[in-house]
């Protein structure tokens, strides 16, 4: 790697995903030196998530949209790479991000053996994205049960279908290029299932109709559909998935305007596979690490993107879920705006002003639909008492009733006190939605001392290690 100026200001960005990499670019093309930190092997993220180059795909773009933004953010993060003004640092899972007096410090664990790494910075640029929200019901944690996002990757990064004949449902624009590539792949979409009503689209059309080209992208889908025979179930929802080692079948029913299951409106349809969810929620465990205020479950940012921490700039879905263009967007501003700030100038809000323009937009797009794609109101009458709502501590739906109504919790805390839910694995990063729902109280951030598990021995290693030695990676064994 050709040697940096050791001058230049130095970037820590977090997720390589469109934000990430936008915000790189930016950074890198002014004057700044970027460390691009990501858990995958290859960048992208979800929605330019790469096949491993040993599957020797002939078509590798077959399962992506927009693969020449994809061709352009990889050409310029290449020539980066070559110019020596980034470093990208694959397979690093960061797990926790701090404020030194003059500088930051991010922590990773590296590959599956986790042997621990740091980076040292100026700044920090969050770039985190998002999480996929699954509410629970009965039958969801048969094998065969997915989230559609989880499909989506298993297409796209290892080239595999989940199963021959597949329900993909619950509410959200995901689940039209989840279906339409499964269905492209070769598996038979028994149905999609919706839970949004068709004039809840009517309702919004002015705000939609604003971005003609979100519009003809979600059309584009719903012919693909079409050709491949897929019926949609529009207002309907998965009230059960049935079998015995693994899914055989599910049970989907239609809605009423309030948002209740139609009695007698039940059908099952037989599958191997049901992909669900239900929206994506903002990744901010590192944003609360380091003390960003946020914005309901969102990180607050500035018309900079800029936290309200000093040093710390944050773009795409963690900053409110709103789609790759707006990540874009977002991650380009971020990045120009950190690279101005580092270098000692007043950031000009005109040199972006194309980019603004498209955030404004999208963000109220954004809005629209996420105004439309709301989960059915009175999901939780489906959940029994005996189904298991938080997996890793195998807490069930009666268990979180008994704590409200018996014991008086009225808070995710207090339930999590009372009966373990989201204490396990994931800290509830799967369960909190479905506990929520069922303790009849708000999805509030759930702050955490570290944003993924950490072995007590990459503690104990931080712990002594001297403070000032910078960029240490198990790789090269000391300072870069």
């Amino acid at each position: 790697m050709a040697d940096r100026p050791s001058a230049a200001p130095h970037l820590a960005v977090i997720g390589a995903g469109p934000a990430g990499l936008a915000a790189t670019v930016a950074a890198a093309a002014h004057g700044v030196r970027v460390t691009l930190l990501d858990a995958a092997a290859r960048a992208g993220g979800q929605f330019h998530r790469q096949p491993a180059p040993g599957l020797r795909a002939r078509r590798p773009q077959a399962p992506h949209h927009d693969r020449r933004t994809w061709q352009r953010l990889q050409a310029a993060l290449d020539a980066h790479l070559r110019a020596g003004t980034v470093r990208h640092l694959t397979e690093h899972q960061v797990w926790f991000a701090e404020r030194q007096p003059a500088r930051f410090t991010v922590h990773a664990l590296l590959g599956p053996d986790q042997e621990p790494a740091t980076v040292d910075a100026d700044a920090v640029l969050l770039a985190t994205g998002g999480y996929e929200k699954v509410l629970p019901f009965p039958g969801w944690t048969l094998p065969g049960v997915l989230t559609a996002g989880g499909a989506q990757a298993m297409l796209k990064g290892a080239l595999v279908v989940p199963g021959r004949t597949a329900v993909v449902a619950g509410t959200g624009p995901l689940l039209l290029p989840v279906a339409a590539g499964l269905a492209a792949a070769g598996t038979e979409i028994a149905a999609l299932v919706e839970s949004a009503a068709a004039r809840a689209f009517v309702r919004r059309a002015r705000a939609l109709a604003a971005q003609p080209g979100k519009v003809a992208e979600g059309a584009g889908y719903a012919a693909r559909l079409l050709r491949h025979g897929v019926r949609t179930l529009a207002r309907h929802t998965v009230v059960e998935a049935h079998g015995g080692d693994r899914l055989e079948a599910v049970t989907v029913a239609a809605l009423d305007g309030g948002g209740r299951v139609r009695p007698g409106t039940g059908r099952r349809i037989p599958c191997d596979t049901l992909a669900v969810g239900h929206g994506l929620l903002p990744h901010t465990d590192l944003a609360e690490t380091l003390g960003c205020r946020l914005d309901g479950l969102a990180v607050d940012v500035d018309d900079e993107q800029r936290t309200d921490v000093p040093g710390v700039w944050a773009a795409g879905e963690a900053t409110g879920v709103g789609g790759h263009a707006l990540a874009l967007a977002e991650g380009h501003i971020a990045g120009r705006s950190a690279a101005a700030r580092l270098g000692g100038g007043a950031a000009d809000p005109r040199e972006w002003a194309a980019a603004a323009r498209s955030r404004t937009r999208l963000r109220k797009f954004a809005a629209a639909l996420g105004s439309v794609y709301e989960p059915p109101a009175h999901w939780t009458e489906q959940v029994r008492d005996g189904t298991v709502v938080c997996r890793c501590e195998e807490v069930t739906a009666g268990a979180i009733r008994e704590a409200v109504a018996e014991l008086g919790a009225g808070d995710l805390r207090t339930v999590k006190l009372l009966t373990r839910a989201g204490m396990g694995w994931c800290q509830g990063r799967v369960c909190a939605p479905g506990v929520a729902g069922l303790a009849g109280c708000e999805l509030a951030p759930s702050r955490r001392p570290f944003a993924h598990p950490v072995p007590l021995g990459v503690l104990a290693r931080e712990h002594t290690r001297p403070r000032g030695r910078a960029d240490t990676h198990p790789t090269d064994g000391g300072p870069s």
